[in-house]
This record gives structure tokens, sequence and C-alpha cells, in this order.
């Protein structure tokens, strides 16, 4: 009988011990692999969106709500500014550059955002098909939106008021979508884009009365400005010169993500901490069923090493006992750790918000599969170190 054959019917043996050091280890990996994979896929796509901005200008209220809904479209929008905001924003010269957002409606739970074609430049966005808008109410459409409504280059469709599914649908305006978008894996992917004049004609209709046009006109309003300085200066003094403004409150999504990581972070390093417990545990568990399997096994060993087996060999089969213990766990944890991830992921997706894949990669996957076997290792140390300090006679004497 060869080695894989001796220790597959060892393990058959005890099959409750074995499962338990089993399962421990597994919920130790696949938590840890949840952990890694969610944390590292969230860390950066935050950082990827918002690489480009540096302030964020809105109404007053919650700083991070302003952040989630203007650069991650992820919270509600704490509300509108006057127009001239934008203006404002552009004559100073501590500014390189102001892109105004108009929010409100959305299409299938995707949001349509007014701006500018500047907007596309911040995520390094390109035209996979088609063109970009031109004109009022000719839209272009993120790679998400593209392939989860099956729209394309002349497509049409109606928006919804509200940034979910289930709003009043605006039967009078009718988006024309002019271009599809290519994939990026960020933010934009999720997206319609259109110019902010076609948002403002949604809600404002059509009006013939040249008086109240002028008044619609003088009343419009944009959502959020996206900032980038034109030197580091302005970090220090844009801000507080924002913030003075009855009407106008500054975000710098660097700060406001470090804040939302350092209240996310105690749970992520709990779970963290609890899978190295259940990992922990496992150890205890592979000892405690290795240890007693020697002890029942000791007259079997005693036959072994006096038909010439020799020290090594017997430790061998010991080892290669706890690290099939441990190749089960492995896939057992990455199984349910990335089922997890694509259950979570698919979540996410439906409610349009960040985008989490489990075939994602991650280094730190590699040194989980190491140590998994480090610690069936561990756990065999012990009782290989006595298989092979064995007194034979005595073994044999005590049946």
């Amino acid at each position: 009988m060869n080695a894989f054959r001796l220790v597959i019917a060892q393990l058959r043996r005890r099959p409750l011990q074995s499962a338990l050091g089993v399962v421990l280890l597994a919920l130790g990996i696949a938590t840890l692999v949840f952990v890694i994979l969610v944390q590292s896929q969230l860390t950066r796509q935050l950082e990827r969106d918002a690489r480009n901005v540096d302030l964020v200008v809105g109404a007053k209220g919650s700083p991070l709500q302003l952040v989630l809904s203007a650069v991650y479209q992820v919270d509600v929008p704490t509300g509108n500014v006057p127009l001239t905001a934008v203006d404002l924003l552009r004559s100073n010269r501590l500014i390189a550059q102001a892109i105004p957002l108009s929010m409100g409606d959305s299409f299938r739970g995707f949001r349509i955002v007014g701006t500018e074609p500047s907007f596309l430049d911040l995520h390094a966005a390109t035209v996979a098909a088609g063109r970009l808008w031109s004109e009022p109410m000719e839209a272009v459409i993120g790679a998400e939106v593209a392939r989860t409504a099956q729209l394309g280059p002349g497509s049409e469709f109606l928006g919804t008021h509200g940034l979910s599914e289930g709003g009043a649908t605006h039967e009078d305006a009718r988006y024309k979508v002019v271009g599809v978008l290519t994939p990026g894996g960020s933010v934009i992917d999720r997206l319609v884009l259109t110019d902010k004049s076609s948002v403002w004609r949604v809600h404002e209709g059509e009006t013939t009365d040249e008086s109240e046009r002028k008044v619609l006109e003088a009343e419009r309003e944009v959502t959020a400005v996206l900032v980038r300085y034109a030197s580091p200066m302005g970090a220090a003094i844009v801000p507080r010169q924002v913030n003075a403004e009855h009407q106008l409150m500054a975000a710098s999504p660097a700060n406001e993500i470090a804040r939302l990581f350092a209240v996310v972070g105690v749970g992520i390093e709990t779970m963290r901490g609890f899978a190295w417990i259940l990992v922990a545990m496992s150890l205890l568990a592979l000892f405690v069923t290795l240890f007693n399997a020697l002890e029942e096994r000791r007259y079997d060993v005693a036959i072994m090493r006096l038909l010439g087996a020799s020290q090594a060999r017997v430790a061998g089969l010991l080892l290669l006992e706890a690290w099939l213990l441990a190749f089960m766990a492995i896939v057992l944890g990455l199984a349910l750790g990335l089922g997890a991830v694509a259950l979570v992921g698919q979540w996410l997706a439906q409610a349009r918000a960040f985008t989490l894949s489990a075939s994602a990669t991650a280094p730190a996957l590699g040194m989980i599969v190491a140590v998994a076997f480090v610690v069936a290792t561990l756990a065999a140390a012990v009782p290989t170190w006595r298989a092979s300090r064995m007194n034979v006679s005595e073994a044999l004497a005590q049946g």
C-alpha cells in the first residue's frame, strides 16, 4: 500500500476529528480571503475614482455624503447650488478646473449625470462606439449600462425621476444614445452622461414665453462641482473660501475617505482578528487529531518500523496526513471565501454601487495558502517527533 492510500485509510478511521480541523481552518481561510479581496478591491476603486479630484463643492450638509454622491455616485446628494457657483470657482486663480454635475434622474437604477466632456478626462474614459454628445438630450453611456440595458448608438430611452428604480418616468423627455464608453473599471462605467442642459430641459419643460424662459435660466442649479487645484496652495485656501459662502460647502475626497476607512477599518480588523483566531483553533484541533491518531496507532507504527520502515518514512506519513488536511481546508476555504465575495459583488451590482469580482487576485492569497501549510506542519511537529523517537519494543509489548 502506498503512502497516500495509507493516509486516506487513516483519515477514514476518525472522520469527525479530521473534519473539525478542516472546517476550522477552512473558515479561517474563507474569512481572510473575503476580507483581503473586498478590502483590496474597494480601496483600489476608491483611490482610482478620486485620484483626479482635489475638492468637491456642493450644498451644505455632510461632507462624506457630498463626496460619496458626487465622486462615487453611491449616496443621495446634499442638495443643489446656484449655477453661478461654477463661475465663482472658475474665476479663482487657485483652481485649474471646475466640472459641474447635475443629478436627480436615473435609468434602470443607473444615474443620469449632466456634465461637460471634461468629466470623461478625469477618468481617462474613451468612446468605444459612436461619439460624444453635441446637443441636449444626447447621451453617452458607460460600459456597464450598455451591457445591462442592451443599448448602443442609436438607441433611445426615458429617464425616471430619482436616483433609484421605481420613480416617475419623464414621458416627454427621450434621450438618444450617441456613444458607448470603453470599459475602464471606474464609476463612469455605471453612469449615463449627457449635457447639463439636458437635465435642465427635462425638469424645466418647454416654454415659448421669453420672460418665463429667462426666469428659469436665472434659477438654474447644479448638484456639485468637481475641482482640481492649480497649485498646492489651493488646498490651504480654496476650502476656506468656499465654506465662507453661505450656500456652499467644500469636501476633500482624500480626507473624507480616510475618515470612512478609520470607521470601517475597525470592522475589517475585527474580521481579520476573528479569522486568525479560527486559524489558531484549527492548529490546536489538527494537533489533537494527529496526536491522538499517533497514540491509537502506536502498535501499527511499531510494526512498520519492525518491517523496515525508517523514522523518516513514519514522520513523512504524519506530515502527509497533515498536509492533506490542509489541502482540503484550502479548497473548502477558497470556495467559501470566493463564494461570499461573488454574492456581495452581485448585491453591489444590483445596487449600482461598487464592483467586486471573485476572479480578482491579490498577492496575499498566496500567503494564506502558505499559512495553511505552515499551520498543518506545526500541528504535525510534535506527533512527528514522538513517532521518530518511539521505542519499538516497548510499543510492541504494550500491544
